[in-house]
């Protein structure tokens, strides 16, 4: 597939890559609004857009995302957060937000958001957990009643700059089994060790709450390490830094691969990656790896056994779509039918979800590719 079509069929299938089940597991609720949503949500609290069509906006978030700064990157929520203020505007995002995933093939989503950040017109933390929670189950209930099928479920973030973690983590505790079903630490990497945030970390851990951390993306090892002790966590959101900890020399036999202790205990434990390609490659992420998508380490990783999984990140700051991350990385790396089989079942067995609803997840997708 030399032009990552979304409508194309993978080597091994006839089947559309759009149409195959798919599992998501790090979206930004903020980071996927559709263009003309932001352009009314705005009109209505008297917001000032960027740009002054749908087009247009969703051209100057694609832009202004594309920087290889994760610091800037982070600047273009200015403006979906501004819209996102009010209970009305949460449900209907979130409500469009499962509608867009459906239509993209996903049959399960984990949908990641910060509350703390949109308290400024009077919501509470709770409220804006319901209104959030009232949009996925209209979406939810509508497409079942068409005959689809999806779930989804919150993961809470806490902003890991703003020292609110054990405020969040009763949150999400508090909405466990109503919707949420994880915790997350966003915003700037470098600089917040998930240490900073460690009694948040260990009151979810006696409440067996999974987690996971943004790590191993705008800052290195040590930020991988503290995601794995101070924060016990069980996925890294991105984590392509791992790679760091993998050295490739030329040995008598041809190329040696040597892994350090760090990413031995990541690959052995079967600790997912949740990676976001496009993302990985706007924000800087894998830089020291190259600007292309075929210098990306993904394939890498995938190759020595780690439990990589694809997702989009932002979807409207990438301009993309899982069915698209996916194709890329086809594209790059001459994957087959296979092979994006195996990134869905790596994710349906990691997701934060019961056994027997892991089980169903991968059911589904043994039907839908064909098993």
């Amino acid at each position: 597939m030399s032009d990552a079509s979304d409508d194309a069929a993978l080597p091994g299938s006839r089947v559309p890559l759009r149409e195959l089940p798919k599992i998501s597991l790090h979206d930004h609720l903020d980071g996927g609004l559709r263009p003309q949503t932001i352009l009314e949500l705005a009109d209505a609290i008297g917001f000032e857009a960027p740009a002054p069509d749908a087009a247009a906006l969703g051209a100057w978030f694609a832009a202004q995302s594309d920087s290889g700064s994760l610091v800037e990157y982070l600047r273009t929520f200015d403006v979906t957060l501004a819209v996102m203020q009010t209970a009305e505007g949460l449900t209907r995002v979130a409500r469009e937000f499962v509608e867009d995933l459906h239509a993209d093939g996903v049959i399960y989503g984990e949908i990641r958001w910060a509350p703390e950040q949109h308290l400024t017109r009077g919501l509470s933390l709770d409220a804006a957990v319901e209104a959030v929670q009232h949009g996925i189950d209209e979406a939810v209930d509508a497409v079942d009643a068409a005959g689809g099928f999806i779930r989804a479920g919150q993961l809470v973030s806490a902003m890991r700059q703003n020292d609110r973690g054990r405020e969040i983590a009763e949150l999400a505790l508090r909405h466990r089994g109503h919707g949420v079903v994880g915790f997350d630490t966003a915003g700037p990497e470098a600089g917040f060790p998930p240490s900073r945030n460690r009694a948040a970390f260990d009151l979810l851990a006696s409440e067996w709450m999974p987690v996971t951390i943004h790590a191993g993306e705008a800052d290195g090892l040590d930020s991988i390490r503290s995601a794995l002790l101070d924060g016990r966590a069980l996925r890294l959101g991105h984590g392509v830094r791992i790679a760091e900890d993998v050295e490739i020399s030329d040995g008598e036999a041809g190329l040696e691969v040597t892994m350090g202790p760090l990413a031995q205990w990541v690959r052995d434990r079967g600790i997912a990656l949740e990676t976001s390609p496009s993302s990985n490659l706007q924000t800087g992420a894998i830089a020291q790896w190259g600007s292309t998508m075929g210098d990306h380490p993904f394939d890498l990783l995938y190759q020595l056994g780690f439990r990589v999984t694809v997702n989009t990140d932002n979807r409207l700051m990438s301009a993309t779509t899982l069915t698209r991350e996916l194709a890329l990385l086809a594209d790059a790396f001459g994957y087959d039918i296979t092979d994006v089989e195996a990134f869905q079942l790596n994710a349906a067995e990691v997701a934060f979800l019961p056994l027997e609803d892991r089980e169903e997840l991968v059911e589904r997708i043994g039907a839908g590719f064909g098993r």
